[in-house]
């Protein structure tokens, strides 16, 4: 860059002389002293608008700084800071201890999550909440998903303890076990499965009926040791559109009761007329049907064998 020449007095050995000398001359009246016409005068300082304009500046700084030491003050006493914390926030040797409710918008890394021994910890959002384990490759292993309309969980094997840590529910993609001694359906409509149940009891609560029913398809009990039906306090009742079949491939089919009913059983004849002793014999077709025939001096199935064709 160019620029003006610009020409710099500077004093010779002579001038400086003559400034000393000066500085200790006394004047007095009368006396004239004859001064150099080439005398330069130099200021030190910052002297005129710039002397102003710096002490505006250090002013300007100074209140900058006190509104600024005064806002820290502000904030640490609003936001409740102390040397163990902030606010309802403490930092202990065990963790951090948060006091009171908190919201947090954005998700919450934590290796354990507890709340005080006098109080339950509560997690609610307007949305959803959910919490998800995860592996050390930062991959989603197990999550749980509480929504306004359904709970989510997402994992390999989803398990209920009681507080001896005892089982009492499990569900992976294999099957489904309850734990317990004792499940109980209270729903008027029951327990729909979709597919076979094994059980060794299934029994209704006192005063209230059992019904095993099957809508559209067929029903099937099997036990390797036995199917055991009681009713103690009341009757058992088989209906079906179709056939009920009672089927024993080694043993026999008992029926032990004092009364054994088959109202709708065909009959063979009416029998002679004035005949009021109305006594009747069963007779088996070679396919296991049955029929009434009058009881006679002896048999009189084979009079009326043709119901069987």
């Amino acid at each position: 860059m160019k620029g003006n020449p610009v020409a710099v007095c500077s004093p010779g050995p002579q001038e400086v002389q003559q400034m000393v000398r000066e500085q200790y001359t006394t004047t007095t009246e009368g006396t004239h002293i004859q001064r150099p016409e080439n005398q330069c005068v130099y200021k030190i300082g910052i002297y005129g608008w710039r002397k102003r304009c710096l002490y505006l500046f250090v002013l300007l700084l100074l209140i900058i700084l006190l509104v600024n030491f005064a806002l820290t003050i502000w904030i640490l006493k609003v936001m409740w800071f102390s040397p163990t914390g902030m606010g309802h926030l403490r930092v202990t040797k065990d963790g951090l201890r948060l006091e009171g409710e908190s919201e947090f918008l954005f998700p919450l890394y934590a290796k354990e999550i507890h709340s005080r021994v006098d109080s339950s910890l509560l997690l609610q959002s307007t949305q959803n909440v959910t919490v998800n384990a995860r592996n050390s490759e930062g991959e989603v292993t197990g999550r749980l998903k509480v929504g306004p309309k359904m709970v989510e969980v997402q994992s390999q094997q989803f398990q209920i303890n009681s507080k001896d840590g005892k089982p009492l529910f499990t569900v992976d993609e294999k099957e489904v076990v309850v734990g317990t001694d004792k499940l109980r359906v209270t729903g008027p409509e029951g327990a729909l499965f979709e597919h076979s149940v094994e059980t060794p009891l299934v029994r209704a609560d006192p005063f209230q009926d059992l019904r095993l029913e099957s809508p559209t398809r067929s029903l099937s009990m099997d036990a390797p040791k036995g199917v055991h039906i009681k009713a103690h306090a009341g009757k058992i009742e088989a209906l079906s559109q179709m056939d009920i079949i009672f089927q024993s491939s080694d043993g026999m089919l008992v029926l032990d009761a004092e009364t054994v009913c088959l109202p709708k059983l065909v009959q063979g004849t009416q029998g002679p007329a004035g005949s009021s002793q109305r006594l009747y014999e069963i007779c088996v077709c070679p396919d296991g049907k049955l029929y009434l025939s009058v009881a006679g001096v002896g048999t009189t199935c084979h009079e009326h064998s043709h119901i069987c064709l």
